[in-house]
């Protein structure tokens, strides 16, 4: 009741996600005099969007509520040679940029840079930043169930059991806009929530996170998506096929005026092979789908802005058989759905305040449906789950203070239909309809005693209500120091978070089969994390090299079972679980106006240790310590991009792990590496082509023992496929 009325309190001045930031800037003259009357324009490095300022007698200009981005900004002045240099603009930072103007020569000349450095003097968090032309052109990055779009360039990330890991762990948080698409369940999805292809940019960040951020511990993925500033009345038809069968296709359209943009697309696709299979033969592995997203946006007064963001999708997968399995007539299947709409009205305000205000609403189902051969028991498993919600926000730039406070929070009601039917005709059933509730507040305040140094503190107190209801005080804290003269940025950051618990449970004869089984159920409760990390980024030449350290403990650790022998499986948690890795990534500037090259590596340990303390259990004694199934010492992704002649291009990407755990470990299953590769060309201005290649090698090794969808599963085999995208106007 205290943390309710605490809630309460804050609710006048409620928070900002910091998707959208304040843009300042200085402009000097040789001498570092300010230069007043200056026209400063930003504008995207992708789309038609931009806006500009004029400098005041102090030569400073101001762009209050930008989205996160890719721009360049130019300065241009009476006497003086213009200026064009790009910038980035990541989650959180209020930048001051800072341009010295030469004098004019004869003829103006502009002066323009290739590439902005991607660090971000400000963030104690990495990030890596993606942008849609690396999604496009990666091979296989922009498939809709693809998800290579951040294996291929954030360190520590892989697809293991269908099912996306980075840093150790898959509880993820993945937002639209900055606005979170709320899921409380674990590892229930395989279906991917967007279509790459939908992307305008990824950021992602995987620790030090400001309070804003929420408690998914080990990742945070902010999806940028296509605004229509990038079209004038142009739509754009891409179209696929290759072996396995498959085609992966969307139709999409996108305009714009001075105030009002919009974009929307329709895509489908299907394929001989979807789901990971547990034996090098691709049997009973077909999967289908189709989808569709929608933005509008549009400016109702310079100081307002409404954004609209909706999106919906159908998936359906067949669950590979091994060969046993396809002779007994094994035939069970995946139906999955999946839809949220995000809405955003942004108010810029005196003084530099932005409030944001964003409800959303968003829709999960996952339906497993077991066929009658299923030996002993055919499992069919039906959850849906609701989330509403919003997030209402504010932050306030002024003088050294970059200040966010705000309030978040949904309500959520879950479905669960679950029947076992036994060869001998028996069956249980288990149904049940719960209903629980999250609230957060979270302040930070971001501050600079100096230009090389930045301080970032903040609290995020929640509170959460459904088969259980707990609290929790989380706070964050991080410093950045740009080291003078190098412009190397040296960070460190500490958190806590805690994740609410599904809203799983047992009741009816379920409890009974369980113990038949010689399991039971134990209430879940909320993972409580605490995390350590530093880094530093070095910034040379266009070139940047990111190291970072972390160290994460973690209580009530999340992860999963299957009940007896049904595929169906259950979350759970472990006493603890401990994480640690180095990571490092390395992008290039284009060499010879040519080429781009880009590393990511993690050197990582996953251990767990204790016994099951909640969820699923055979009530096992305690274990002093273990591997947990995911733990992969040596992940390593290394690509390149490359302009030919002609307008053609080839893209590559060589991927290395050292081999998961062989069942409990201590042992190792044998390493992999994968080749990627893909070679295109445009046509005109409307039409380009595309061959790809994934897995050039066809390289079929075991990757995993788990206990999902068939217990064990191969890297998949060698795909060829050739891709064709149309450009037109309407």
């Amino acid at each position: 009741m205290v943390f309710k009325r605490i809630l309460c309190m804050f609710v006048p001045a409620l928070a900002c996600a910091g998707i959208f930031n304040d843009v300042r800037g200085i402009v000097h003259d040789p001498d570092h005099r300010p230069v007043a009357g200056a026209y400063a324009t930003l504008r995207s490095a992708h789309t038609d969007w931009s806006k500009t300022a004029a400098t005041n007698s102090d030569g400073e200009f101001d762009f209050p509520a930008v989205p996160t981005g890719e721009y360049r900004v130019a300065i241009d002045r009476d006497g003086f040679s213009p200026v064009d240099e790009p910038v980035l603009i990541v989650s959180g930072s209020a930048p001051v940029l800072h341009y010295q103007l030469k004098l004019a020569v004869a003829r103006h000349s502009v002066e323009v840079s290739e590439r902005a450095e991607a660090v971000n003097p400000d963030s104690a968090a990495p990030t890596t930043f993606i942008a849609r032309t690396e999604i496009q052109r990666a091979p296989g990055a922009d498939r809709t169930n693809s998800l290579s779009m951040i294996t291929d360039f954030v360190p520590g990330a892989y697809v293991i059991h269908d099912q996306l890991h980075i840093r150790g762990g898959h509880q993820v948080s993945w937002l639209v806009d900055g606005v979170p698409v709320p899921n409380t369940n674990i590892a229930t999805n395989v279906g991917p929530q967007f279509d790459p292809k939908d992307i305008d940019s990824l950021e992602v960040l995987r620790g030090g996170y400001a309070a804003e951020y929420g408690d998914r511990t080990f990742g945070v993925f902010n999806v940028i998506p296509r605004s229509g500033f990038e079209r004038n009345n142009e739509g754009e038809l891409v179209t696929s096929f290759g072996n396995f069968f498959q085609t992966n296709d969307q139709i999409s359209f996108g305009s714009h005026t001075e105030r009002f943009a919009y974009y929307t697309s329709l895509n489908g696709n299907r394929t001989g092979l979807g789901l990971a299979t547990p034996t090098p033969e691709v049997l009973h592995a077909r999967a289908n789908g189709f989808g569709g997203m929608a933005t509008l946006m549009f400016n109702a007064t310079p100081s307002d802005q409404l954004r609209l963001i909706t999106s919906a999708r159908r998936d359906f997968y067949q669950i590979p058989n091994d060969p046993e399995q396809q002779v007994t007539g094994i035939r069970d299947v995946e139906c999955e759905s999946d839809a949220f709409v995000n809405f955003s009205w942004l108010r810029t305000a005196a003084h530099r305040v932005l409030l944001t205000v964003s409800p959303f609403y968003h829709y999960n189902r996952a339906n497993y449906i077991g066929g009658p051969a299923d030996i002993p028991v055919s499992p069919d498993d039906d959850h849906t789950s609701h989330y509403g919600g919003a997030q209402i926000a504010a932050g306030l730039v002024a003088g050294k203070h970059n200040a966010r406070v705000g309030i978040y929070g949904f309500a959520e009601r879950d479905g669960a239909h679950l029947t076992l039917r036994f060869q001998d005709d028996g069956s249980l059933s288990h149904q049940q309809s719960l209903s629980g509730h999250i609230e957060a507040l979270f302040l930070e305040d971001q501050y600079k005693p100096a230009a090389w140094l930045t301080l970032n503190g903040g609290v995020r107190l929640t509170h959460f209500s459904g088969t259980v209801s707990e609290n929790a005080a989380s706070p964050r804290a991080g410093v950045t120091i740009r080291l003078p003269g190098l412009n190397w940025v040296l960070r460190g950051s500490y958190g806590r978070y805690y994740q609410a618990p599904p809203l799983s449970t047992f009741s009816g004869p379920l409890p009974a089969f369980a113990r038949e089984q010689g399991f039971g159920f134990l209430p879940l409760h909320g993972e409580r994390d605490e995390q350590y990390e530093a880094g530093l980024a070095i910034p040379f030449r266009g070139w940047l090299l990111d190291v970072a350290r972390f160290n994460t403990r973690a209580t009530n650790f999340f992860d999963h079972s299957v009940l007896g022998n049904s595929n169906v499986f259950f979350p759970l948690t472990i006493d603890g679980a401990r994480i640690r890795a180095w990571e490092v990534s390395l992008r290039s500037p284009r060499l010879v106006h040519r080429g781009q090259v880009h590393l990511a590596y993690s050197r990582q340990r996953a251990e767990g240790f204790g016994a099951v303390s909640g969820g699923l259990t055979d009530f096992s004694p305690p274990v002093q310590g273990f591997l947990l199934d995911h733990d992969q010492r040596h992940t390593l992704s290394a690509g390149f991009d490359v302009t030919l002649p002609r307008r053609a291009w080839v893209t590559g990407n060589v991927s290395y792990g050292s081999g998961f755990t062989d069942n409990s470990g201590p042992a190792h299953l044998p390493g992999r590496t994968l080749l990627d590769l893909s070679l295109g060309r445009s046509f005109g201005e409307s039409w380009s082509l595309s061959v790809q290649a994934l897995n050039v090698a066809n390289r079929r090794i075991l990757l995993d023992q788990s206990e999902t969808f068939g217990g064990r599963h191969y890297v998949d085999p060698r795909q060829i496929f050739a891709e064709l995208r149309y450009r037109f106007h309407y």
